[in-house]
C-alpha cells in the first residue's frame, strides 16, 4: 500500500497531510505532519494540485477555504469533531448585540458556517498571541470553553466570555485518571493541552497546543512524561526521543474519528479521488477572512 501511495503521489502531484492524531502508520507516510495551525499553513503554501488531508471534517474545509484551486480529499467524510458544532444558533448574534465592541474568535476546530460568523480564527498554539494582539477589549471565545479558559488566565487584562463547547475526549480526561499515573511514576512531568478541563491543567508542569507539547519534551531534561492529550501524538513523542517515556491516563484517550484515517482510505482516496471536500463560494468567502487574519496575526 505504501508503494502504491508514493506512486499516485507522484503521478498526481498530491501532498499527504496529516494531524497529530491520525494513526502513527498514517504519519509515517505523510508528506508533512503537524498542528492544525501548521498544516492550514502548508496547505495554503504547497505546490500540490490534490492534498489528501488526514484529519476530521472542520480541518479538510479549511484547506479547501485556503486552497480553492486544488483538490481536497478526505480518507473518511464521516471523520467529524463533535466540539465544531458546539455553538447554540443565534448566540453569536446576541454576544454582538450585548457588547458593541466584542471579536468572536473563532477556534479552528470549527465548522466552515461558524467561521463564516467569526472575526478570527486561533489554534491552540496561537489563541493566547492573538488575542492579545486583538484591539476589542470583549472577546467571546468559540466553541471550546476549556481552551477560552486557558486563554483567559493568560491574558487577564481582557473581558473573556466562554461559550459551553468542549473536546469529549480532552474532558474525558480526569484529575484522578492523571493522579493514579502520577503516583506510579513519581518524577514524570505532566504535559496538558489547554482543551484538558481546568483541575487537569492545575497538575500540569507544562500546558500547550500539540506541537508545544511535542517541543517541550524534546527540550526537556526530564526522561518520563505523562501526556493529557489525544495518544496520537504518542507516535511522535516516541519517535523523536527513543530514550525517553511517555505514559497516557487510563483510559487512553483516543479520537475514533481521527482513527478513521487508515492506509486503505488514504490509497482508495487518491485512486479514485473521491470524497472531495465542496465548501460553497459564498460561505468559502466568508469564512476566509478569519482564516486569513490567523495567519497574518500568528505569524
Amino acid at each position: 500500500m505504501k508503494k502504491k501511495i508514493e506512486i499516485l503521489k507522484k503521478e498526481k502531484n498530491a501532498c499527504i497531510m496529516a494531524h497529530y492524531y491520525a494513526p502513527a502508520e498514517v504519519q509515517e507516510i505523510a508528506d508533512y505532519v503537524g498542528d492544525s495551525f501548521y498544516l492550514a499553513k502548508v496547505a495554503k503554501e504547497s505546490k500540490a494540485d490534490v492534498i489528501v488531508f488526514c484529519g476530521v471534517g472542520f480541518m479538510g474545509e479549511s484547506a479547501k477555504i485556503l486552497c480553492p484551486d486544488k483538490t481536497v480529499l478526505m480518507p473518511d467524510l464521516t471523520a467529524d469533531c463533535p466540539m465544531a458544532h458546539m455553538v447554540k444558533e443565534g448566540k453569536i448574534a446576541q454576544m454582538r448585540e450585548q457588547y458593541s465592541d466584542i471579536a468572536v474568535v473563532c477556534y479552528i476546530n470549527s465548522t466552515a458556517e461558524l467561521k463564516c460568523q467569526s472575526d478570527v480564527c486561533v489554534t491552540s498554539s496561537n489563541a493566547v498571541k492573538i488575542v492579545k494582539a486583538l484591539p476589542n477589549q470583549n472577546i467571546f471565545f468559540i466553541p471550546d470553553r476549556n481552551l477560552g479558559r486557558f486563554v483567559a488566565s493568560q491574558v487577564p487584562e481582557k473581558n473573556i466570555i466562554l461559550n459551553d463547547g468542549c473536546c469529549p475526549i480532552h474532558a474525558d480526561i480526569t484529575s484522578a485518571s492523571v493522579k493514579a499515573v502520577m503516583e506510579k511514576h513519581k518524577e514524570a512531568l505532566v504535559l496538558c493541552h489547554p482543551e484538558c478541563e481546568p483541575e487537569v491543567l492545575e497538575l500540569a508542569d507544562f500546558s500547550g497546543s500539540t506541537a508545544e507539547i511535542i517541543d517541550y519534551a524534546k527540550a526537556s531534561t526530564a526522561s518520563e512524561f505523562i501526556i493529557c492529550t489525544e495518544d496520537g501524538v504518542g507516535f511522535k513523542l516516541m519517535s523523536d526521543n527513543p530514550e525517553k517515556k511517555f505514559y497516557f491516563p487510563t483510559p487512553c484517550p483516543v479520537c475514533k474519528d481521527m482513527k478513521l484515517n487508515t492506509l486503505e482510505n488514504v490509497l482508495r482516496v487518491l485512486e479514485n479521488e473521491e470524497n472531495k471536500v465542496e465548501v460553497d463560494e459564498k460561505v468559502r468567502e466568508r469564512a476566509l477572512l478569519p482564516l486569513n487574519k490567523m495567519l497574518e496575526l500568528g505569524k
